[in-house]
């Protein structure tokens, strides 16, 4: 038998293999969906809402692993809803941007552009961008300020979603929060980018509530708000490696506005670097709480400030626009908290704010390795504590409680 055909017998072969493989894909229900296929119909520069809805849909219902895709290109998107459960895993790979209206005046729902839910096992991919345009909307946003305040579209909803991946997407310019994060058990978040300036109104880069397991790692945030906010019934949530900046810091709260608050515990945010923003890392509660609730086993350790105002701080009279009664102590009991290894730079000389609430002190307070310095006219570097008692170790005299009430 001659090699020429040899190899073309070859060649015929692997062609009947791919073929057959195909087919057993098109029977199984599994493959990948391209939004631009014949089938779908989406362009660049137009409208996919409705390309978008049919490809999740067919991709849903596969019962073997499926991929939606979204190529390189600007693309409009009035709204989204990736919901479960599905019958299989399932990715959504973007690779394009995804533009939302700016007015955000057609949405079904006012606070929610895209929402993923009721899914498992589900991964979303790509190098996409979520550009929300929120700057319009910005110049309308009172909600940092005005409890009923009209509600504004977050950029995306993670809701009920289970043993799922983000990675390397970005999002920009929301409207409100970033990403909100609510009901969800093993969540991660990797190689996660949030864009927006720092003028922009309660622009949260992650907020995250009465979730379990969630990971945020490698990322970058850059906002007008917290780089990551940390709500009632949050438990076992890791932060690390993560760059904040412009922004309000990473915060736990805040809390003890709400009746039926549930516990926050086991948060861990290490090996962070904190640049220019507001604060630093904070626990917050309100005053005048309406019911009892606990935030406890809380730990900050390796943490890099540059040029950050209110480094530590824990505010239990937390009161933004006198909204509150703060003659009325806060009713969060906090407890099992630990700064370790906090080094960096003050924009302010008040480096370390430990304020907790009368008649129910903070316990268990570990304060090791802190060293921070401050070098503006405002005054000397100091700190200071009331009603607290920390265990300080290895910490300079300013910052070791200088002042107490």
């Amino acid at each position: 038998m001659g090699l020429k055909l040899v190899i073309n017998m070859l060649l015929i072969l692997m062609a009947i293999s791919s073929t057959s493989a195909s087919r057993s894909r098109e029977l199984l229900g599994g493959g990948v969906f391209d939004v631009t296929s014949g089938k779908y119909g989406a362009k660049p520069n137009s409208d996919i809402t409705q390309a978008i809805a049919n490809a999740w849909k067919d991709a849903c219902a596969s019962t073997m692993p499926s991929k939606v895709i979204v190529p390189k290109g600007i693309y409009k998107l009035k709204e989204a809803n990736f919901n479960g459960p599905c019958k299989a895993p399932i990715e959504l790979q973007v690779c394009g941007t995804l533009q939302a209206s700016p007015d955000g005046a057609q949405l079904s729902k006012p606070d929610t552009w895209i929402m993923f839910s009721y899914l498992d096992r589900f991964t979303l991919s790509g190098t996409g961008i979520f550009d929300g345009q929120g700057q319009q909307a910005w110049k309308a946003n009172d909600c940092h300020k005005n409890p009923k305040c009209s509600s504004i579209a977050i950029n995306m909803r993670f809701h009920s979603v289970k043993n799922s991946l983000v990675r390397d997407v970005s999002s920009l310019n929301s409207k409100n929060f970033h990403v909100n994060v609510l009901g969800c058990e093993r969540l991660t978040f990797q190689h996660f980018t949030v864009t927006a300036p720092e003028t922009s109104v309660n622009t949260d880069g992650i907020h995250i509530g009465r979730s379990t397991g969630i990971n945020i790692t490698d990322s970058n945030i850059s906002t007008g708000d917290d780089c990551i906010s940390i709500g009632d019934g949050t438990k076992q949530l890791t932060i690390t490696k993560v760059t904040c900046g412009p922004g309000h810091g990473i915060s736990i709260g805040s809390l003890g506005r709400y009746p039926k608050e549930e516990p926050v515990t086991g948060i861990y945010i290490k090996s962070c670097t904190l640049s220019n923003t507001m604060n630093g890392i904070r626990i917050k509660t309100w005053p005048n709480s309406p019911a009892a609730s606990i935030a406890s086993d809380i730990h900050f350790e390796d943490i890099i400030m540059n040029n950050v105002g209110n480094p530590i701080l824990i505010d239990q009279e937390y009161c933004p626009w006198n909204l509150c009664n703060k003659q009325v102590a806060s009713k969060v009991k906090i407890s099992n908290v630990s700064f370790r290894n906090i080094r960096g730079t003050s924009s302010t000389p008040l480096a370390l704010k430990i304020l907790c609430a009368k008649g129910l002190p903070c316990d268990k307070v570990e304060m090791t390795d802190i060293n921070l310095k401050y070098n503006g006219k405002q005054g000397s570097l100091t700190s200071q504590c009331s009603n607290v008692r920390p265990t300080i170790t290895r910490v300079p005299n300013p910052l070791a409680c200088a002042t107490k009430s």
